[in-house]
């Protein structure tokens, strides 16, 4: 059996910008802390949801150090250096290595795309050249890429490859997947409304966006289910799925910004062809947060 690198609800953390469009790395920091003393399990830095596609190289790096010191070992710290370049992305993490990440976030190549075989060959030949435990990243709706059961088999055999956040929303190819690679490959769901699901079939916890604005809710939901306790855990779920349907109104990560903005935390907004939220969105997501108890 494998390590697991973490258990529970890890965040995928927003980057907030200054409003000359650069990392502002002091609010960066509050929010790190802001996480961790509300339970979150791990910080998962500079993926999807923290804009990792439109961070140049520098500032990609700096956010990944300044990440792993802000966090100090509290917390495992997972770095997103996937990348369509296979080149690039052996060298992204190469560098989060030298700071100390615990994981690996490995996005499917995009755009480019590939064939299952080419998955396989891609995802082997980075594990090949780190020493960091990686965490594959499976998200067809922005990648145009899906792992198949097969091919999860077949990288779970890499002692590197530990683990998939997993956001196909196919529950039944889930299955297959837990069924062929058994402990071998640490499940995680990467999508916020089928974090009690996922925890039935035996997932480990989940890499969330609502982790950003409810992190106490989402670190319970998963710990519900790591408990077994599969009632309470569908309970909460439901609880808070039109929060975690809201926070997709549009293409994340423009609403869980908006939401923090909407708390009072100075995000700024994403960066283009990112839009901020339309009117009519916005005033739906302000209400599920007043709802909750995220707003007055």
């Amino acid at each position: 059996m494998k390590d697991v690198i973490f258990t529970g609800a890890g965040v995928a953390m927003l980057t907030p910008f200054t409003e000359d469009n650069k990392v502002n790395y002091p609010v960066l920091e509050k929010l790190i802390n802001y996480q961790i003393e509300n339970s979150t399990d791990a910080i998962i830095i500079c993926a999807t949801t923290g804009e990792g596609a439109t961070l140049n190289n520098e500032e990609h790096i700096e956010t990944m150090r300044f990440a792993v010191e802000a966090v100090g070992g509290r917390v495992p710290v997972i770095a997103g250096t996937g990348s369509n370049d296979t080149a690039y992305a052996v060298q992204l993490s190469n560098e989060a290595e030298k700071f100390g990440v615990d994981g690996l976030l490995m996005v499917t190549p995009y755009y480019n795309k590939t064939t299952q075989h080419g998955l396989i060959e891609q995802f082997n030949y980075i594990a090949d050249r780190v020493s960091t435990p990686i965490i594959l990243y499976n998200v067809p709706s922005r990648t145009g890429m899906n792992i198949l059961p097969e091919t999860y088999y077949e990288l779970s055999r890499h002692p590197r490859i530990v683990a998939t956040k997993e956001a196909n929303g196919d529950i039944s190819a889930l299955a297959k997947t837990i069924a062929l690679c058994g402990d071998d490959l640490t499940i995680y769901s990467g999508n916020d409304d089928q974090i009690a699901p996922f925890m039935t079939y035996g997932a480990k916890g989940v890499i969330s966006v609502l982790s950003n604005v409810a992190p106490k809710a989402a670190h319970e939901i998963a710990a519900k289910g790591l408990e077994g306790d599969l009632a309470a855990c569908a309970k909460l779920q439901l609880e808070y799925l039109d929060l975690c349907n809201d926070l997709f109104i549009e293409v994340n990560p423009v609403p869980a910004k908006e939401a923090l903005s909407m708390m009072g935390w100075d995000m700024g907004r994403c960066r283009m062809p990112l839009a901020p939220l339309t009117e009519a969105h916005r005033e739906k997501l302000r209400a599920t947060l007043i709802k909750h108890g995220l707003l007055k």
